[in-house]
């Protein structure tokens, strides 16, 4: 049985946020890209920071890796940072093997995401 992605976005101080769910493959192409646009054009003053918080993803294959890749480089060319959240420990090591991980800060919760990105450390 599948679960098809789902993406909920939110303003929250210091970041726009995309909470997914469900699995992260190619048929959430449009799910994903969808939800940044509203992340950014949701919360101008945030609009800076991104936190993709995975904390309710069941899986990501290969395609949702490259999906993540694409979000990462469409950020970066306007200039927006993006942070993951929530990665299990089976896809934080992924992120590594992948080299991901040198692109897009990992933090465990969204909670501690947005707790740095608010109070950056000195």
């Amino acid at each position: 049985m599948t679960s098809a992605c789902e993406a909920t976005t939110r303003a929250l101080p210091g970041a726009a946020v995309i909470e997914l769910s469900g699995e992260v493959d190619g048929s959430a192409a449009a799910v994903l890209t969808a939800a940044y646009e509203r992340a950014v054009e949701a919360s101008p003053e945030n609009h800076d920071t991104v936190v993709l918080d995975f904390a309710a993803v069941d899986y990501i294959n290969s395609t949702g890796i490259a999906l993540i890749v694409s979000v990462l480089a469409k950020a970066r060319a306007e200039r927006r940072k993006v942070v993951a959240s929530g990665l299990s420990p089976h896809y934080r090591e992924i992120f590594d093997i992948t080299r991901l991980s040198d692109f897009i800060e990992l933090f465990p919760d969204l909670d501690r995401a947005v707790s740095q990105l608010t109070h950056p450390a000195a």
